[in-house]
């Protein structure tokens, strides 16, 4: 399948939408399934997946690039002939529009966490799960569960990454496809 042309490769930053839920719900992979069903209908995509702690370790030990930001390089990029891989070093936790500012060329960012965040979320939950505590309940745009919910929002099978596609295609990647 040919892919589409990002809708914005310049100017501002790529509509964000996160994906929030418990540890365990299930968010990685209704995420991977979702990605791998937007990804087949030619939509470019980014993911941010948000780690708690600190000492991130990406790289390995004695490699080149390692040496390099162990010698005081704050960002070293890795770069082959499909890939490149850039890390960066931050005195503080970058934050969300900190981050997706440095990314371009893709249709839609979706995050795997930042629940705190002011952005359109998912939340993901399974079992007998509450919703994780949010900043703002405010920023629900769907509930992905294995039962129904009382929250205002459209609510999609755990199962069903199509639907959760359609759903994140007409709001966010086609909105003025969508009825008013």
């Amino acid at each position: 399948m040919s892919r589409l042309a990002p809708q914005q490769t310049q100017g501002p930053s790529p509509p964000v939408l996160s994906i929030v839920g418990l540890s365990g719900s299930g968010k990685t992979t209704l995420l991977e399934k979702v990605v791998r069903e937007l990804n087949d209908r030619g939509y470019r995509l980014a993911v941010i997946k948000h780690h708690h702690h600190r000492g991130l370790q990406f790289d390995k030990p004695g490699t080149d690039t390692w040496r390099f930001a162990q010698a005081g390089a704050d960002h070293v990029v890795l770069a082959g002939p499909d890939k490149a891989i850039h890390i960066r070093s931050f005195a503080e936790e970058p934050g969300l529009k900190q981050l997706a500012s440095g990314i371009r060329g893709v249709d839609l960012i979706i995050t795997e966490g930042y629940k705190h965040e002011a952005i359109p979320k998912i939340v993901v939950m399974r079992g007998e799960s509450s919703p994780p505590p949010l900043s703002d309940e405010g920023t629900v745009v769907a509930v992905a569960s294995d039962r129904s919910t009382d929250l205002p929002v459209p609510c999609f099978d755990i199962d069903d990454a199509v639907s959760v596609a359609d759903f994140i295609e007409r709001r966010f990647l086609r909105p003025s496809d969508s009825p008013t």
